[in-house]
């Protein structure tokens, strides 16, 4: 055991070295999608009640402008009162009894059921959103107008990265024109590319039944569809502050109505459209989102539904976003602790990045906002991946390199086991007393090099002589490299021959065969 031979060592190495290479098994992986966060807490117990009775009172008395008839109708129906302002204002009663009727067991599936998410408690997972216009181009180091094409690759890369947990539309079709075309292609290009869970937004009513009908199709009809719902509706109900988006109600009434389960997004802008405050925009983004936990559970109670509080921080000096801050990073996590103080699945941003290029301040950026969300117990960490420029822009090679760094961020999520096992007093006796002096090669630390320690893919770990050994080999460009190799094999998640023919002869399909 002791034997210190060359011969021995390289063996030792070749074979550690080829364990780290294979890949394990999901219940040996040291981290998996929807491990428990919610160890860090920003806000205090008394901090998230005043949050809570701030958000009830906003409600009771200010209320919510410019709802559909047909949101009057529901909403007042449930209880809400329709002001001589035109302004919907809720109960506390109401809100309260709302609540209890929501789904807090909500499961987002998957096409193939491997990768379902469990949204119960604090689980956390991590993936794409932003509905970005651009392509980030590190070849050029500049920007395009994104494509179809551009879409569906990102679906591709993402359904082969372990860390990736769903796939929100992080891209929009620039190349399409025809509103209904884009959204229908935009379904298309995610399931065909991936078979993770994939979001998708509407924007107008009229276009969600051709959209369930393409769903039917693809999960080989409705009651397949119904039973295992695998995309959902990001939607942005509300125009903050405080007021109702119209056709997006519309188009959410229409979700309910097709078993889409709908994320109830509003996306205030702190010191703009919410608070400056990172306290008042949590507390404006919790009274909208509990408005439209009133409004889903008023028209189906228990419909599966995200509650979406995504305030974004603003730069004051500017106006620009900053989404890449360290009070974003604050403002997720405190949503984060809200969301478990109403015990429903919640979902903010975290992962995005003001930087224009996959540089360090991308790393920094990305890395602050996705650990502390995580530790909050963020269920859904959007625009964890690959989203630029304060959300205009999204890079393929980010994306990719976004997977080492989540899963750094989730070996954080994962947390310190402390056992009679991990304590290692028996370790410490035999190395010391008589030992080697040394823990490298005992069969306790070989037994859980794999189990404890998460190892980049792409990450460089070399030393200085070995880095130049191997010819001083840059991140972007082994980025650059997986990309090409991920989109030159076939996906996984392709249709097969006949539902692809069948998806074509009914609706008009921009990508080619």
């Amino acid at each position: 055991m002791n034997d210190q031979s060359p011969s021995r060592r390289s063996g030792g190495r070749s074979a550690r070295r080829e364990a780290r290479s294979t890949k394990l098994a999901d219940h040996l992986r040291p981290i998996r999608a929807g491990m428990e966060g919610g160890k860090y807490k920003p806000l205090s117990d008394i901090d998230v009640e005043k949050i809570h009775q701030a958000a009830l009172t906003a409600l009771e008395t200010i209320g919510l402008a410019d709802a559909p008839p047909s949101g009057v109708e529901i909403l007042t129906g449930a209880g809400a009162i329709l002001g001589d302002d035109g302004r919907i204002r809720f109960p506390r009663a109401l809100v309260e009894d709302s609540l209890a009727k929501a789904n807090r067991e909500v499961t987002l599936f998957s096409r193939d059921g491997k990768n379902d998410l469990d949204l119960t408690g604090q689980r956390v997972h991590y993936g794409t959103a932003g509905a970005a216009v651009h392509l980030v181009n590190v070849e050029g180091n500049e920007y395009r107008e994104s494509t179809l094409q551009d879409l569906h690759d990102a679906a591709r890369i993402c359904d082969v990265l372990d860390n990736i947990n769903f796939v929100q539309r992080p891209m929009v079709a620039r190349d399409i024109l025809d509103t209904m075309e884009g959204e229908l292609n935009a379904i298309y290009a995610c399931t065909s590319g991936t078979t993770k869970h994939v979001g998708i937004s509407f924007s107008e009513a009229s276009i969600v039944p051709h959209a369930v009908e393409m769903l039917h199709q693809i999960a080989g009809g409705k009651d397949k569809w119904l039973e295992r719902p695998f995309m959902s509706n990001s939607n942005c109900f509300v125009v903050p502050p405080m007021k109702f988006a119209t056709e997006s109600c519309e188009v959410m009434e229409a979700c309910i109505a097709g078993g889409i389960p709908v994320l109830l997004l509003s996306a205030g802008m702190a010191g703009a459209t919410a608070p400056s405050t990172i306290a008042g925009a949590i507390t404006q983004a919790c009274a909208e989102c509990l408005a439209g936990l009133v409004y889903v559970n008023a028209i189906a109670p228990g419909h599966p539904a995200i509650f979406g509080t995504w305030p974004f921080g603003l730069d004051l000096r500017t106006g620009a976003m900053t989404v890449g801050s360290g009070e974003q990073a604050l403002l997720s996590a405190g949503c984060a602790q809200m969301h478990a103080f109403y015990g429903v699945p919640g979902g903010a941003a975290g992962g995005a990045t003001d930087s224009k290029m996959p540089d360090m301040q991308a790393g920094w950026e990305q890395m602050c906002s996705n650990v502390m969300g995580g530790l909050a117990g963020l269920n859904m960490v959007y625009e964890a991946a690959g989203m630029h420029s304060s959300l205009l822009g999204f890079c393929h090679e980010s994306l990719i390199l976004s997977d080492d760094l989540i899963g750094q961020a989730m070996r954080c999520v994962r947390g310190i086991e402390v056992s009679d096992e991990t304590l290692a007093l028996d370790q410490m006796a035999q190395v010391c007393m008589g030992g080697p002096g040394h823990y490298l090669g005992t069969e306790q630390t070989l037994g859980r090099m794999q189990a404890d320690h998460v190892y980049p893919s792409h990450g460089d770990r070399t030393s200085p002589k070995e880095w130049v050994e191997l010819g001083k080999p840059v991140l972007i460009e082994k980025a650059k490299a997986k990309k090409e190799e991920i989109l030159a094999t076939r996906s996984a998640a392709r249709f097969d021959a006949d539902l692809d023919r069948e998806i074509r002869e009914r609706f008009k399909i921009h990508l080619p065969v």
